[in-house]
């Protein structure tokens, strides 16, 4: 059988039990041309809650009684197209699924083997996570020497490779934002930043302003809401900001509305927003610099692992509770796995 988590409604605020259900469908049959994948581990992402929605985006609306679009890794047991060997491990768009196949119109890229990097860290450091870091700060946020710089959600996967990408490419000061003391900890001590604030303490701006005096020259932007409007006040000339995601606004029906963006006219500053799928052709560019990171110890990565197909959606609430340490991987068959 097929075990899949089905979208049964649309969510208010978090994922509950009614948002989705888990069901045995039957495997898929393997034609010509395509690839017959054993799913073996879930990425996941905070934009996959915004999928659940019936709003425009950058894909369309999971539709009610579907699969849950999401990204993963596998091995390919069967294949019927010279693209893919049985034997292969593959990422791409998996779908919250035991089995899948790779089509035509749905491919799936082959990691490489001995690259000295396991499944997890290959997934988190090397997969969408970290390629959005690397090309939000290097070409969206156009870092430069000597640049101060501000990551939100810098415990999280994307947050916590952005820094050490801005650290790794010379900045001066580069500083975190995160919710509560352990995770400002594992920030500076565990990710190499030089400070991290946390946001749930009261007069953020003012703390910003307290420890990047001459304001902020990019700042990466996984929250957006009440903390982006405190950058905003702290924004340097020809400050660039990286919009990478909004997770504080993802459950939030009313939104939060910015006060404070017309500190961007003053400073001649910059918001940007970006799709890390706009850099396809590039992603290799991304994944040489942060392997060679990893395997020179220059990139420390966090991996947080839920065991079991039927507690994804658990999962998916992690990224918002603030339960989850580094990226959040469903564990669906360990046996997958780089040898």
């Amino acid at each position: 059988m097929n075990r899949q988590v089905l979208l049964r409604q649309r969510p208010q605020g978090l994922v509950s039990a009614s948002t989705t259900e888990c069901v045995n469908g039957s495997i898929p049959e393997c034609s010509e041309g395509q690839a017959l994948i054993r799913v073996g581990y879930l990425s996941i992402d905070p934009t996959i809650r915004t999928w659940m929605d019936d709003a425009p985006g950058y894909l369309p609306p999971i539709e009610i009684g579907a699969v849950i679009r999401s990204a993963g890794a596998g091995v390919v047991v069967e294949s019927h197209t010279s693209r893919y060997n049985v034997g292969d491990i593959v990422i791409g768009m998996t779908g919250w699924q035991e089995w899948c196949l790779a089509t035509e119109e749905n491919k799936f890229s082959v990691v490489p083997r001995g690259m000295g990097l396991d499944l997890p860290t290959v997934m988190n450091v090397l997969g969408v996570t970290g390629i959005t870091a690397w090309f939000g700060m290097t070409d969206v946020g156009q870092l430069a020497d000597g640049d101060v710089v501000v990551v939100s959600g810098a415990a999280g996967a994307t947050g916590s490779v952005a820094g050490q990408v801005a650290k790794a490419r010379g900045a001066s000061l580069v500083v975190g934002i995160a919710g509560g003391p352990e995770k400002c900890t594992e920030v500076v001590e565990r990710f190499g930043f030089d400070a991290c604030l946390d946001y749930r303490e009261p007069h953020l701006a003012r703390r910003l302003r307290e420890i990047c005096p001459r304001g902020v020259d990019v700042y990466f932007d996984n929250v957006g809401g009440e903390i982006l409007d405190a950058v905003l006040l702290n924004i340097a000339m020809n400050g660039r900001i990286v919009l990478c995601g909004a997770i504080s606004q993802y459950n939030d029906a009313g939104g939060f509305g910015l006060k404070n963006h017309t500190m961007m006219i003053m400073r001649r500053a910059s918001m940007k927003g970006f799709i890390v799928l706009d850099y396809a052709s590039r992603y290799a560019e991304a994944q040489l610099e942060l392997g060679a990171m990893v395997l020179n110890g220059q990139l420390e990565h966090a991996e947080h692992l839920v065991e079991g197909l039927e507690n994804a959606p658990q999962a998916l609430n992690l990224l918002f509770s603030g339960g989850n340490h580094g990226k959040t991987l469903v564990v669906v068959d360990s046996s997958v796995a780089l040898t």
